[in-house]
């Protein structure tokens, strides 16, 4: 897969991820988002989170700036926090088709309640 989104300052944000051969799946990877926002689906409002993805590659390792570009499409989505770790755990999985794969999303305190929820994958 050519890679159209690396090196462009136009590129607009969408769910496509671009990915790249890693050729060494003893490598353990770990990506953090410490900026993500997506919004409560009940009330609209806001929700702050650190989004962590660490994964250990098959043959592919995903392109950052199409992983950020992702994580900007749900900046006005309505998601329950257990749904989006889910989300990003079957989007990445079906992109990179990795040996493990785990989606942290850690989300800030609202209410007096903090969350964080997981979702796994294993090959």
């Amino acid at each position: 897969m050519a890679l159209t989104k690396l090196g462009r300052a136009d590129t607009p944000p969408d769910r496509s991820l671009e990915t790249f051969p890693i050729g060494d799946d003893s490598q353990e990877i770990t990506i953090d988002c410490r900026e993500f926002t997506c919004r409560c689906p009940i009330t609209g409002q806001p929700d702050w989170a650190t989004i962590r993805i660490d994964y250990r590659p098959g043959d592919r390792g995903v392109e950052t700036k199409s992983l950020k570009l992702y994580l900007e499409t749900f900046r006005d989505e309505g998601i329950f926090h257990e749904h989006l770790a889910t989300k990003m755990r079957d989007d990445l999985v079906a992109a990179l088709d990795p040996v493990f794969l785990k989606v942290t999303v850690d989300f800030n305190v609202r209410g007096g309640i903090a969350l964080a929820a997981s979702s796994t994958y294993q090959r």
